[in-house]
């Protein structure tokens, strides 16, 4: 059997596992389906430490081929299916990858990719030809073979010589090239049993519990949606799948799923808290024990009503791509310190650097390094400038956030260095802006950013998405929420223009893209 996966299907071999919209399997079907996967990955020439693109959706289909690449050796490299062909070309290309796995609605976009940087692979392969009642099983796409025609001639015997794999995550490059990520959770090539270890170690230290039920409601490409639901299913919860974030539809799969542990963002919290009142009224997910949340701050009013009607279950968390969680922050905790983003987890140091080099003293904004021993330090791919620039030393590094320690060493985020909007030579910290103008009950998001100004250098705009009022007019709002900074902002970083849009440019994953709005508006 699968090693990471035997323990959890011998107990209990036709408990459902991992499910979506489309497809099923047991814990004894995934093994069989885990085994195939490695020995089409072999038959084609993979070996240890040679990488698997993967352009594919929140499918049962896409985490069988990860399983397969954690048991094999591989290293799985996870590719926004939302990127353009050039900027997937890129990522192949600087990935190095031996083989990739398409989902069917992406193979077009990843054929021209392919094409733009003469890519060739021991293996492209296309999944999702076979979606019940779609009528186009066993579709062929040129330039790729058909999963299902593989997996059919694959043998499910246990697989000799199984070995540990890994995955390298790409920055999601809101500034810049994506840098791809290695990191020493999991290291190609090395016995299972550290694997093991691994995981039993994560889920004592946050909290994934055995055996639950997890839902993946975000796309799993993303560094933290990956993390939950990958480590949910390898400590034995059943892993329900949806492929897009529609807020009814997840609600009522909290509900209908007795979900207990799940992974969401700020922007979803919006949506949910958008829905009708007697929809949340009757779809109130009990069975909830954790919600984690991070990727982008969480306005203290969203999280506020979160906690009202899902009760203490939110916890929060600063993580990145480089570092792995770095703090985290329970509901009774943030209830004393809104806004924080928690305090270090066990081997994680948080140290606040002065523009002299020197640690700052409690409650002085600085760039937040984190210290982690040298076993979990990580390197960028391919690029060894980048991994020195962001390093102060071999452990230490920084992500380019900014932020303060309490006395209490309670981590608090302003914004990130490439962010700072300086005004007549003084720091602007856009996530402090952004936090008082979400205070005001006419704003539902926001995005601030710095513009070019002839006298100051820059000066500060505002984005909103607006709650539209009944009441008032455009001019009304904006001259109230001008007053409003007045009172809870100096008066140099209150906003000098605004602007109106109906949404604002997120990720799914949360993140904003503040490089899309400069570019928008920095002529404006």
């Amino acid at each position: 059997m699968a090693e990471l996966i035997a323990r959890l299907a011998r107990p209990a071999p036709n408990r459902t596992a991992i499910a979506s919209e489309h497809a099923h399997r047991t814990w004894t079907e995934l093994d069989r389906s885990v085994n195939k996967w490695v020995d089409v990955f072999r038959r084609h020439g993979l070996s240890a430490g040679d990488r698997v693109a993967f352009v594919a959706g929140n499918r049962v289909a896409t985490f069988e081929a990860l399983l397969a690449c954690l048991h094999a050796g591989l290293v799985a490299v996870p590719v926004s299916w939302r990127l353009t062909a050039a900027e997937i070309a890129y990522l192949l290309a600087d990935s190095g990858s031996r083989a990739l796995i398409v989902e069917r609605g992406y193979a077009e976009r990843t054929a021209d990719a392919m094409r733009r940087v003469g890519f060739r692979s021991a293996l492209s392969m296309v999944i999702g030809t076979g979606v019940p009642g779609d009528g186009r099983t066993g579709l062929r796409f040129d330039g790729f073979a058909s999963a299902d025609e593989l997996l059919a001639d694959a043998s499910a015997a246990e697989p000799p010589g199984q070995c540990c794999g890994s995955i390298m995550l790409y920055t999601s490059a809101t500034t810049g090239r994506p840098k791809g990520v290695v990191t020493k959770l999991f290291t190609p090539g090395a016995d299972l049993d550290r694997a093991q270890r691994t995981i039993r170690a994560v889920g004592t230290t946050f909290g994934i519990a055995e055996r639950e039920r997890a839902l993946l409601a975000g796309p799993w490409y993303h560094a933290a949606q990956a993390f939950f639901s990958l480590f949910a299913l390898l400590r034995g919860s059943t892993l329900m799948l949806r492929q897009r974030f529609d807020a009814a539809a997840a609600l009522a799969d909290l509900v209908r799923h007795r979900i207990t542990m799940c992974h969401l963002v700020p922007t979803q919290f919006i949506r949910l808290l958008a829905l009708d009142d007697d929809v949340r009224a009757h779809l109130t997910p009990t069975h909830l024990t954790r919600v984690w949340h991070g990727g982008a701050p969480c306005p203290s009013h969203v999280k506020r009503r979160m906690l009202e009607w899902w009760g203490p279950v939110l916890t929060e968390y600063y993580a990145a791509t480089e570092a792995g969680i770095v703090s985290t922050i329970d509901a009774t905790e943030w209830v004393a310190r809104p806004g924080s983003v928690g305090r270090p987890t066990g081997g994680v140091e948080v140290i606040v650097i002065g523009d002299d080099g020197e640690p700052l003293p409690a409650g002085n904004v600085g760039a937040v390094y984190i210290r982690r021993p040298l076993e979990m330090d990580f390197e960028y791919h391919n690029a060894p400038d980048k991994t020195a620039q962001a390093h102060s030393a071999p452990g230490t590094f920084t992500v380019g956030d900014l932020g303060y320690l309490d006395s209490d060493g309670y981590l608090y985020l302003t914004g990130r260095r490439n962010d700072t909007i300086i005004s007549g030579g003084v720091n602007i910290y856009p996530a402090e802006v952004e936090a008082a103008l979400l205070g005001h009950r006419s704003v539902r998001d926001v995005a601030v950013v710095g513009v070019p100004d002839e006298e100051f250098g820059e000066r500060v705009m505002a984005v909103l998405e607006l709650v539209s009022p009944a009441d008032r007019t455009v001019d009304e709002v904006l001259a109230a929420l001008d007053a409003h900074c007045r009172e809870h902002l100096a008066d140099f970083k209150r906003p000098r223009t605004y602007r109106i849009v109906s949404v604002l440019p997120r990720e799914p994953t949360g993140k904003l893209n503040r490089r899309t709005l400069c570019e928008r508006y920095g002529d404006r």
